[in-house]
């Protein structure tokens, strides 16, 4: 150990001991003022940066898998030879520094360029256009990657938000508690979109897509030709017709002017109606409840989130909610609305000021309808993400597509997923035929309580819970068969990621 550095700390520029890190072991140090974990991937040593790139998650207390580097948080992946993000939700890489190996001593020495886009070689690629209609997760991820694996076309997108593609995982969280500032929710700068070469158009809503013409069609008669086209319509939220509501009285949370619009009235709220014990509308009350503004929950259900997580963890949820003061109507639903003054089914009062729902959402499926495209409950796609029609692609919320995991054609609402997609969407775009066997991720964050769930599991026979809910450690294993098909964990981030690790394996046979 050098006098320049601390036990804690070491200081990878001035040598370390390369017996001292195990295989697929990780160290925490630094590069002279940098931070950076040293690992090991067998006779392979790495030096990268130590924070993940989508929200900055410890890398010292994730997982190795290959010559991958995974976020403990959110699940992202990263290569360790390059710094490459493989996996979304994170899309930027992280640093990596050359590793020079004298003796047993292992140096790191200078910092190696980001990766730039792939060079194609070989024909001429075949869409000369790329739209994408969609401004959501499955949109950017897509318009990214085209970047990344070196397409130098035309790439269009086609967005109805007002806004640029955003963090919406933070709208109901972080950013709607107050926690996060407004420029924190852009997922990329506008630079970004001139640097790249993307044409984003805001306030366009596609109004048909004409797939022998191969053009897209907006309501304003502007036509848009491709070579490829992605749907990514994603989901919208369901509304309700509630008797008495003024016009504007019910919010919804799905855009950054949603939530802009539900923070300008909870500015002057003192008590709040949130109808949905939905991960949304839970999510949606514990970020009022740190607003100190009072919160009534309505939802026809006999114990939140039990439908996903089963009774145990929905138990635990409403206990978590309530030790935060949120007040539960579950088994009712909303009668009628005067005024401040909200009356149940059961003729019961109280008084809330802003009224926000979270009762779930429907995949947007009305362009591809009318585009002829085959429908499931969702845009049915092969395992290359490709539609019914030529050169349609689709990716995201309203994507129902074959899950070698489950056996099953699944459609999952996940931000995490929806990226991906878009990740494969825009290599098989561009003929690399690349399948969708991804894993299904989300997380939920509920005051200081983050819920990661990997896999997917519409119905099982059995739940195995191991440690405790109420200690906030613990893993639920939700079975089918005798067959795992999805992990709920709360404190074990490091299983998580295992368990997504074996899923994959055994979906490939290993």
């Amino acid at each position: 150990m050098s006098s320049s550095e601390t036990p804690d700390t070491p200081d990878f520029s001035t040598g370390i001991d390369s017996g001292r890190i195990p295989d697929n072991g990780i160290i925490a140090g630094r590069v002279g003022d940098d931070e950076a974990v040293l690992v090991r991937c067998g006779d392979s040593f790495h030096v990268v940066g130590a924070h993940c790139t989508h929200y900055g998650g410890p890398l010292a207390e994730g997982l190795v898998s290959g010559t991958a580097l995974r976020c403990p948080w959110h699940h992202a992946c990263f290569d360790l030879a390059s710094g490459e993000a493989l996996a979304a939700p994170a899309l930027d890489p992280i640093p990596c520094w050359r590793v020079e190996r004298v003796g047993s001593t292992l140096y790191a020495r200078e910092r190696l360029p980001a990766p730039r886009p792939r060079v194609i070689a070989g024909p001429a690629l075949p869409p000369g256009v790329v739209v994408i209609v969609g401004g959501g997760a499955a949109g950017l991820a897509a318009a990214d990657m085209l970047r990344r694996e070196g397409y130098p076309g035309t790439i269009t997108m086609l967005s109805a938000d007002d806004s640029p593609p955003c963090d919406r995982p933070n709208l109901s969280k972080d950013f709607l508690a107050g926690n996060a500032p407004d420029d924190w929710i852009p997922l990329r700068p506008p630079e970004f979109y001139a640097d790249r070469r993307i044409d984003l158009v805001l306030n366009a809503r596609v109004a048909a897509l004409d797939t022998k013409r191969k053009e897209a069609v907006l309501g304003d008669g502007r036509r848009y030709p491709y070579g490829a086209l992605l749907v990514a319509t994603g989901a919208d939220p369901v509304h309700l017709d509630v008797p008495g509501a003024a016009a504007g009285q019910l919010m919804y949370l799905r855009s950054f002017s949603d939530s802009k619009a539900i923070i300008a009235r909870a500015a002057t709220a003192k008590h709040a109606l949130v109808v949905g014990a939905s991960f949304i509308g839970l999510e949606v009350a514990a970020s009022l409840r740190a607003r100190g503004i009072e919160v009534h929950v309505v939802g026809p259900e006999k114990v939140p989130l039990e439908r996903v997580l089963g009774l145990d963890a929905g138990q635990f949820v409403r206990r978590l909610h309530e030790s935060k003061g949120v007040t539960f109507h579950l088994g009712r639903t909303v009668g009628r609305l005067d005024g401040d003054t909200v009356t149940l089914d059961d003729g019961s009062t109280f008084a809330a000021d802003l009224a926000v729902l979270g009762v779930g959402v429907r995949p947007s499926l009305a362009l591809a309808e009318q585009a002829g495209l085959k429908l499931d409950r969702g845009i049915v796609v092969d395992r290359y993400l490709q539609t019914s029609a030529p050169d349609v692609f689709a990716a995201g919320d309203a994507v129902r597509w074959p899950d070698p995991h489950t056996g099953d054609n699944i459609r999952v609402e996940h931000w995490a997923v929806a990226e991906r997609h878009g990740q494969i969407a825009a290599r098989n775009i561009l003929g690399q035929r690349v399948a969708c066997d991804i894993v299904p991720f989300f997380w939920s964050q509920h005051y200081d309580v983050a819920i990661n769930y990997v896999g997917h599991a519409e119905r099982w026979d059995a739940i195995d819970v191991d440690g405790s809910l109420d200690a906030r450690d613990c893993a639920i294993r939700y079975r089918r068969g005798g067959r795992t098909l999805a992990v709920a964990t709360i404190g074990r981030d490091i299983l998580s990621l295992r368990e997504e690790v074996a899923m994959e394996q055994r979906a490939a046979g290993r």
